[in-house]
Parts: structure tokens; sequence; C-alpha cells
């Protein structure tokens, strides 16, 4: 036994070895008597028991699995390869679960953790009651009885403050928020990659693509835009600039390397032109605009890195080209205009007095008429706030939106330097989620932004990290 070497660490590497020497033993049992798929079953199960045993262990590891690997499952379609849910609801749950009684033990050994409220918490709850509750209670006054369909509308937002809740509650030091940011980013740059490789028609990716994010899609259309293991190429879009803003929020205050810093932002500057999408092109002028305008040290040096912009439009341009050949008469995209047709024909009439003021239904996606698709989507964020609940909803989201900024403004470095009592990290997530939520009010107008898949969960994450402890000040 060495010096590093403690019983305890003997200890835990026996048990390693037992355990893998028992997976072993039970896969290769089972390949002889049931085959392959009893095989893959079992490992699946196993590791889920294993990802829930090490967040029960340690609460943090539940928070670093689901950023690393949200990117590139998120967009696998409910049972597509688990019943009902899609893979990384059903991880969230397992590392929810496992944090909980992790939590729950520890409490009961007599390790106490800080539950206290925060101001925040307020617009926050109210937001959720009504996403959540409010719709439902709204059909039933208005004498409906909410479906299926309408319950499982709601439970996206419930998602996105359990995340909200795990980040607040298991981040806890410097060093792991960087490393969370490192999750968000490094995933982010893999999807950028993909977004790039796909646009340039590279048949293993846009296979790949086909045969598990989207099954129904044909090649010629799928390599049109980077709609990536997103399954969509806003939501790339949206969570490649999520990514770009926090590599420059964390160069400002040094977190991350230069030669990173170049890498990162040159493959996220090319994947947001390969997203292909109008509103991800918008939303990237409004953040570069924003940091142009907020960070003085931005501004002084981004002369020195000019040369990669022609790099990057090189590199993504066949996504660009293809975008603004498809303009039609009226000088606007093609798609604009079918946007425009589904809410004048199918949402817009239904927008009464009544309907305005308590919602529609949770669930905002309606049947389509037509035999050349099977739904209708409401393509406007605010629109489909008013349609799931009403003015309480909009009021609601405008409220938290408001908290939000105040909060951040806090927490910003101002151009001087950082928060007195604050850490580097914290004003860099703080600045990331500024940015980020005022082009997401910008962009609600065409999309629903916050409930993209990715780019809601990024956002909360910061949201946990602004309100959690490492956001308290040190006297």
């Amino acid at each position: 036994m060495t010096r590093a070497e403690s019983p305890l660490t003997l200890a835990t590497n026996r048990w390693l070895e037992l355990g893998a020497a028992g997976c072993a033993l039970i896969g290769g049992v089972l390949a002889v008597a049931a085959g392959p798929l009893a095989v893959l079953t079992t490992i699946g199960v196993l590791g889920l028991v294993g990802l829930f045993a090490a967040a029960a262990y340690r609460p943090v590891f539940a928070t670093y699995v689901y950023l690393g690997t949200l990117p590139l499952i998120a967009g696998i379609d409910r049972g597509n390869l688990i019943p009902l849910v899609r893979p990384n609801e059903a991880l969230l749950v397992v590392l929810l679960a496992g944090a909980l009684v992790g939590g729950c033990l520890r409490r009961s050994q007599g390790q106490t953790a800080s539950l206290q409220m925060h101001q925040f918490d307020i617009p926050l709850g109210v937001f959720l009651l009504m996403s959540t509750a409010w719709p439902l209670l709204s059909m039933v006054l208005r004498g409906h009885t909410p479906a299926s369909s309408d319950l499982a509308a709601v439970l996206p937002v419930c998602k996105l403050i359990a995340l909200y809740l795990l980040v607040r509650f298991t981040v806890t030091t410097e060093a792991q928020l960087v490393r969370c940011f490192r999750l968000i980013i490094w995933p982010g740059t893999v999807v950028a990659v993909i977004a790039i490789l796909q646009t340039l028609h590279f048949g293993p990716v846009v296979s790949m693509l086909q045969t598990v994010w989207t099954p129904d899609s044909n090649s010629a259309a799928l390599a049109e835009r980077g709609t990536t293991t997103l399954a969509s190429s806003i939501a790339t879009g949206d969570y490649i600039i999520i990514c770009l803003t926090l590599v420059i929020c964390c160069g400002v205050r040094g977190l991350l390397d230069r030669r990173e810093r170049l890498v990162l932002g040159f493959v996220l500057g090319a994947g947001v032109l390969a997203a292909g999408q109008f509103s991800t092109w918008i939303s990237a002028v409004v953040a570069a605009g924003l940091i142009l305008w907020r960070f003085g040290t931005v501004r002084r040096d981004s002369t020195r890195f000019l040369w990669l912009v022609p790099v990057a439009l090189v590199v993504g341009a066949p996504a660009l080209i293809g975008r603004l050949e498809g303009f039609g008469d009226y000088g606007v995209p093609r798609s604009w205009i079918g946007r425009w047709n589904n809410l004048s024909n199918f949402y817009l009439p239904r927008f009464g007095f009544i309907n305005v003021l308590l919602g529609v239904s949770p669930n905002s996606v309606l049947p389509a008429p037509e035999r050349w698709r099977e739904v209708i989507y409401l393509e406007s964020g605010y629109l489909e706030l008013l349609w799931v609940g009403g003015i309480p909803l909009l009021a609601a989201f405008l409220w938290l939106s408001v908290a939000v900024l105040r909060r951040t403004g806090k927490l910003m470095a101002p151009s001087g330097g950082q928060p007195e009592g604050h850490s580097d990290a914290v004003a860099a997530a703080a600045s990331a989620l500024w940015v980020c939520w005022w082009f997401v009010l910008i962009l609600t107008v065409l999309d629903p932004h916050l409930t993209l898949r990715g780019t809601g969960d990024v956002l909360f994450m910061l949201m946990g990290i602004t309100t959690g402890r490492l956001s308290v000040q040190r006297r």
C-alpha cells in the first residue's frame, strides 16, 4: 500500500473489482441464455443503477452527467429508445432520484443542507403555477376536461424547475461551476461540428441522424439545415449561441485559456451559420451587439479575431446560401409565409376575449387537416403563452424576465472588474444569462425559445447558479 492509498480507497477498489466481475459474469450468462438483446437491456439497467448510486454518493455528479449528455440525446423522440419518454427525461428522473436519496441519507446522519428561500423564488414559483396548474384549472373553469396530451404539455416546465433546483443545491464551488461550463460548451461544440458536416452532406453523419434522431426525414431534406442531435435547427442554433456566449463571458474573466477559446469560438461561430435558421442569425446579431455594448474588453480585442469571421463564413456557407435562395416573392423566407398561414387560419381565429384572458389549452399542437402533414405547431412564442395560460401566464413570464435581468445585472462584473464578494465564475454565468435572456425576449416573438430542448435547460441551469450558494456575497 502506497502513501496515497488509504484503507478506504483499497476497500472501494475491491468492491469495484467485484462489481465488474459480477457484471461480466451476468452478461456472459445472459448472452448464452437469452441473446444479445437481453444483454443490452441488462447493461442499460445496470448503467442506470450505477448513475443512481453515483448521484446519491455525490449529487453534483447528477448535474455533470445531465449537462454533458443533454445536447446529444435530447433530440431522440419519445418512444424511440425508451417507451413514453425522451432519454434525457428518463436520465434526469434517475439522477434526481439518486440526488434526493443521497440528500435524505446525509440528512439522517446529521449533515444539514442550507435550503433558504431566495427572493427570486417568488416570480419563478408564480411562473411555474401559471405554466402548469393554471392552464389545467382554466380548462376546467371553461367546462373542458384536460386530455392526456394537455397533462403532458405542462411537464417540460416542471422538468426545467427540477433542473434549476438540482443545479442550485449541488453546484457549491467555483471549480464545479467551471466544470459545468465546459460540460455545456464542449458537447455544444460537438453539436456545431455535426451541424457543419450535416449541411456539407457528409453521408455518415446524415445516416446517423436519420437512423436515431430523425427517422422520418429523407436525407436531402435533412442536409438543408443543421438539425443535429437536437432534432431541431432552431434548438441547435440557440444552443450554439448560448455556448458561444459562455465562451466569451468565461474568456473575459480568464476562466478559459486562449487556445481553448480560439478553437471553441471558430467551431461554434461556423455552427451558427450551419444551423440554417434566420431566427438563429437574428439572435446571434442581438447577442453580439449586447456583448460589444456591455463589455469594453471584448470591443477592444475583437479586431484581433476578425480573421476568424471569413473562415467561419466559408465553413458555414452551404446552409447560408441554401436559406438565402429560399426567399419568396415577398422578400421573406418561404417558411415564414407558411408560418403566417398557420397562424391566420388555425390559431388567430380562436383568440377571443375569454381565450386571451384565460388561455385556450396547455397543448398548442393541433392536428392537421391535410394528408401531407400530421400536426401544426404554434410558431410564435408570445402567442403560445396566451394560448397556454392567457394573460396570467404572459404576465408571469414578463415578471420572471424582469427578475432575471435584475438579478444578473447585480452579479455581472462592471467594466472595471467583478462585483465585490463574488467569484469570476458566478459573474460569467450571470453575464451569459443576461445576454441570452435578452435574445430570448426578442426572439420569442417568432418561436417559444424558453421551452426549446436544450435552450431552456441551460438557461435554467444558469438561473440556478445565480441564486445558489455561490452567488451569496462573502463578507
